[in-house]
């Protein structure tokens, strides 16, 4: 690579392993929501989605929708409103509450029975159901199947290590007919260890391609001055719709 960034074509860097020993505890994101080190969070919700929603949900509604590491994610709101159900899991507690508070909806908060000392918090409106555990307990709550995942900053906060076990977490959940709506980011791995980690498309083709239709349906030029501090100055988006096979 020549390290610039003026062409849409590069699709993927050679060193893939780099990363793959990288690893981060539950703590050390909680920590983060502590700390305020969120630049993750997009106030506005992310671009893509919007631009591409309407068109997915096709004038439908009373869907289920599923948010994997949902932190505070304005588009869960997007999504109620429209009348679909939202659930989401995030292991910050204060990720959830500060949702609520800034989304200025009441919830209350209920114990997971089947996952001892973790909580549920419940809009009171009832379409929004946020669980405040790992996701890989989650599938122990029973919570059922979904019609769509929005996966945005979840695959790409997963240990790359654990990505085995995430995608069996997600085929878990994935109901009939389903659309599993995924973001991953391409960046060279080698000068910034993540998270967010590197997923280049034949991950995705590994991780996801038995069970489902892989298709990008576009890329684009995410790179913000703040990137300059991961040491890179080249990052793309890539935005991809999985459906069942």
């Amino acid at each position: 690579m020549d390290g610039t960034r003026t062409s849409l074509d590069i699709e993927e860097y050679s060193d893939t392993e780099v990363q793959k020993n990288q690893v981060l505890t539950l703590e050390e994101w909680q920590d983060k929501w502590v700390n305020g080190k969120t630049a993750f969070h997009q106030e506005q919700g992310h671009q893509l989605l919007k631009k591409h929603l309407d068109t997915f949900l096709k004038g439908k509604s009373g869907l289920r929708v599923f948010f994997p590491l949902c932190g505070k994610a304005v588009e869960m709101k997007w999504f109620a409103d429209r009348g679909h159900s939202v659930v989401g899991v995030e292991i910050s507690e204060l990720g959830i509450q500060e949702f609520f508070t800034e989304q200025n909806l009441s919830y209350s908060e209920e114990p997971i029975t089947e996952i001892p000392g973790t909580k549920v918090f419940k809009s009171s409106s009832g379409n929004i159901s946020l669980y405040c555990c790992s996701i890989f307990d989650l599938p122990r709550t029973n919570i059922g199947k979904f019609d769509m995942i929005w996966d945005r900053g979840a695959l790409v906060a997963i240990n790359p290590g654990d990505r085995k076990c995430y995608a069996d977490t997600m085929f878990s959940l994935l109901g009939k007919k389903f659309q599993y709506l995924l973001c991953v980011l391409s960046y060279d791995p080698t000068k910034h260890p993540g998270p967010p980690f590197y997923v280049p498309h034949a991950e995705i083709e590994r991780l996801f391609g038995k069970i489902c239709n892989i298709r990008r349906l576009e890329k684009v030029d995410a790179f913000e001055e703040r990137h300059k501090s991961w040491g890179i100055d080249c990052l793309f988006e890539k935005l991809y719709l999985l459906t069942e096979k």
